[in-house]
């Protein structure tokens, strides 16, 4: 049947994508080893470690990404690559999922990416509030948030407005 614990990753891979499109935060901690770590796309100053601290962030991911939709798997065994696209605000953003599961099928770690920029600075900026409040952390939420808006605001004014002037399309045909 091939290498041990594969029907228990392709279970555990199928309930992860499931929660993740429900927004179902409970049943997607089922899915992870209590030693998870997460490695996020919007700092390298911490990770993310253990099932409590990994389901406050879904939790409050859930609230920031909508219309989670899957659309490619890529993988086999304990290592799989999940895309997906979501909502949050008013950005499109995909997601790539890099998950590495245990010997038991479940998610041992998780590394995210994401794209495009002003959707990043928009998760930032509503996920680290919301996040903090979970964690009894009212004031740093604040914080936060007074000091991520900024560049949410920067990050989208600039790619609705000076990006779009870069396009090579725009280019005239002397110029090619």
């Amino acid at each position: 049947m091939g290498e041990p614990g594969h029907d228990r990753y392709d279970e555990t891979v199928a309930a992860w994508r499931a929660a993740g499109e429900r927004g179902d935060a409970a049943t997607a901690v089922r899915c992870l080893a209590p030693e998870v770590e997460v490695i996020s796309p919007l700092t390298a100053q911490f990770r993310f470690r253990g099932r409590a601290a990994v389901g406050d962030m879904l939790a409050a991911l859930h609230e920031v990404l909508t219309e989670i939709r899957f659309h490619t798997e890529v993988g086999a065994g304990d290592t799989r690559a999940l895309f997906f696209h979501a909502r949050t605000s008013r950005e499109a953003v995909e997601e790539a999922q890099l998950l590495r599961l245990g010997p038991d099928g479940l998610i041992r770690e998780l590394t995210i990416f994401g794209r495009p920029l002003p959707a990043l600075t928009t998760v930032l900026r509503d996920l680290g509030p919301r996040l903090l409040r979970r964690q009894g952390r009212p004031a740093l939420a604040r914080l936060v948030g007074f000091a991520t808006a900024p560049l949410a605001a920067v990050t989208g004014s600039g790619d609705r407005r000076i990006v779009p002037l870069g396009d090579p399309a725009r280019g005239s045909a002397g110029q090619r």
